[in-house]
């Protein structure tokens, strides 16, 4: 990050700012073409901190996934306009974390289920969820083993 002033690798800090954040931007790779989607989900630290999302069965993204599961993402939130007198003298205030790592499909049913109660408590806080079984039927759970991951406050 070449603003050093800016940046954050305390994990708590960046659990802070991810905690405050409403989706997730996930960024893919189809060949030479960025591909990139926004999506709930759910943060669990660890000794290899992961990201759960719910998705579809079928689509673009686990077209672009099944053939490069390297991916790239994006989380920002504390938003603020800083009005000025000049338009070149505006500026925003916020907080974000960029990462990657690489995104798998779970197959077993018990990490699935673990997976949907991580995403359920990044919203309700609450994880001990039951879900139906046409639910899980028709949802796929992704998770993103991190790799690296850094903040930044402006």
């Amino acid at each position: 990050m070449r603003r050093k002033d800016r940046e954050i690798n305390d994990i708590n800090r960046i659990e802070e700012i991810i905690g405050r954040s409403d989706v997730c931007r996930l960024a893919m790779c189809d060949g030479t073409t960025p591909y990139m989607v926004a999506m709930n989900f759910g943060y669990m630290r660890g000794e290899s901190s992961r990201l759960y999302f719910h998705c579809a069965t079928a689509g673009k993204k686990l077209d672009i996934i099944r053939k490069n599961n390297n991916v790239f993402f994006q989380f920002d939130t504390d938003h603020k306009l800083v009005s000025a007198g000049e338009a070149c003298d505006f500026t925003m205030k916020y907080s974000s974390v960029t990462g990657s790592g690489k995104i798998y499909i779970v197959d077993k049913e018990e990490e699935r289920i673990k997976g949907l109660n991580v995403l359920m408590k990044q919203y309700s806080g609450k994880d001990d969820y039951a879900f139906k079984p046409g639910l899980m039927k028709n949802t796929l759970i992704l998770r993103i083993d991190i790799e690296e991951m850094i903040g930044k406050v402006v």
